[in-house]
């Protein structure tokens, strides 16, 4: 019997695990051939693609066995970001499997499963049953080859990824623009000057990119790939100062999400570049002829204005919880043309429903490179609340802190339990609501506020702090 236990690293969404303590090449295997079982792959293409860390390699190397022992036809893109799997499950209508863990540290690596065309895959919808058939191989001492294994072949994608992104987004006719991109050593570093740049074989465009840390290595040496946490973002906005430069970019260790600062080295919220990304969206689908409800989608952690924004182009705001296989479910259901998230996940219908950070950043520098100001004033426009950005707290009894909340604003405002706790202030109070909602793996509580004025937002976030905490 196998000592592993997957459900102690087999996420809400993806597999995320301790390199050589759970994740190891022989864990590896037997997720593959769960992953192959469950999704009935015997006989098709499944695509493995991988990132930069130092194990990634080997555990790419470990899907490919487990997969084609049951049967599949594996295709190995070999270096790649995570969007970049996600172009490939849809451009070859095949599931897939991305080996990365994301913005974690280097001891850390993980899995991000995708059905046929870039489809997520969570526990609710098929990640517990495969977790469960890989842990009967595991406990069996071995996955079982079937009487016709499938085939491993390799095929880079990074061209066709390339020009699919400029097929959509037109930045030819923009204004000259200087950006700093921080990769961070992570997969930005190939995927920047392939896109933005002409390691693709595509036309140059009118962009000075000034790489920092495009250097792919595994390890972080400069700073771990999180754009979400500000001490990472301290090495971009100095040299988006020091180069004079009109924006900076940074991406997180699988370059799937994309972070914004202002020529001043100001971070420019998820929310506002969402609301940039969905007017843009809706206007094209609206001018190629599309008629009828147009659906955008944002999380309820996103600012009001992003709600506000969409239905001022036209379409329908659909609120929605967080976290990305959710959303992806959603955009599949509701047809949306595009989905934000307050973490600079975006979703795109044109992308499989799939999100991608640097769609997004093509978009935001489409409309920002198509008008004369600076971008500190373009993006003032696109965030006029104050928000709080989100503040977590150590909690061991998150019920009690629950009805201290709740004891605290009954009366005040209204409440909703779509994703955690959402309290929205009673309109003579002004406008504010806040969102409390628990880690799906830690002893954590999340919190959001946001207010009409820095003021309230900040009398709001330190009474509900003060009841987390109490």
């Amino acid at each position: 019997m196998s000592s592993t236990d997957l459900s102690a690293f087999v996420k809400a969404y993806d597999v995320r695990g301790l390199v050589g303590s759970q994740l190891t090449p022989e864990v590896v295997e037997a997720l593959a051939a769960g992953f192959v079982d469950e999704l009935g792959a015997a006989g098709q293409t499944v695509v493995v693609g991988h990132d930069m860390r130092d194990s990634s390699p080997e555990f790419a190397a470990a899907f490919s066995r487990g997969a084609s022992a049951r049967g599949a036809d594996v295709v190995s893109i070999g270096l790649c970001s995570t969007d970049e799997t996600y172009f490939a499950s849809g451009f070859l209508d095949a599931p897939a499997a991305m080996f990365t863990a994301s913005h974690n540290p280097a001891i850390y690596n993980g899995i991000k499963f995708s059905r046929a065309g870039a489809q997520g895959i969570s526990l609710s919808t098929g990640l517990a049953a495969i977790r469960d058939r890989a842990q009967a191989y595991l406990d069996a001492g071995a996955v079982a080859a079937v009487a016709a294994p499938g085939s491993v072949s390799s095929r880079d994608v990074l061209a066709d990824y390339a020009a699919h992104l400029r097929s959509l987004v037109d930045l030819s006719g923009i204004r000259p623009l200087r950006v700093v991109v921080d990769a961070g050593n992570g997969m930005g570093g190939m995927t920047v000057p392939a896109v933005l740049g002409t390691d693709a074989g595509l036309p140059g465009l009118p962009l000075e990119i000034i790489p920092l840390y495009f250097e792919l290595d595994g390890t972080f040496p400069n700073h771990e790939a999180n754009p979400l946490e500000p001490a990472n973002l301290v090495d971009l906005q100095k040299a988006v100062v020091e180069h004079g430069a009109d924006l900076g970019l940074a991406f997180d260790g699988d370059a799937d999400r994309c972070f914004v600062v202002d020529e001043t080295g100001a971070p420019v919220t998820p929310s506002a570049v969402a609301a940039i990304v969905a007017q843009r969206e809706v206007a094209r689908v609206r001018a190629a002829g599309e008629t009828g409800e147009i659906a955008v989608i944002h999380n309820l952690i996103t600012s009001r204005f992003v709600p506000e924004a969409i239905e001022r182009a036209g379409a329908v705001a659909v609120r929605t919880q967080v976290g990305h296989s959710l959303i992806k479910d959603r955009m599949h259901e509701t047809g949306a043309v595009f989905g934000g998230e307050h973490s600079a996940h975006y979703y795109f219908r044109d992308f499989w429903g799939a999100d991608n950070g640097m769609l997004a950043a093509m978009h935001l520098l489409a409309e920002f490179g198509g008008q004369g100001t600076a971008l500190s004033e373009f993006a003032a426009e696109f965030d006029p609340y104050a928000l709080s950005g989100e503040i977590n707290s150590t909690v061991t009894d998150i019920p009690a802190a629950y009805t201290r909340i709740v004891d605290a604003f009954t009366g005040r405002g209204e409440f909703d339990e779509l994703d955690g706790l959402t309290v929205t202030g009673a309109p003579d109070e002004g406008f504010w609501w806040f969102n409390v909602r628990p880690s799906n793996t830690e002893p954590l509580l999340r919190l959001n506020v946001e207010a009409d004025e820095p003021g309230r937002m900040e009398a709001i976030r330190d009474e509900v702090l003060a009841l987390i905490r109490a």
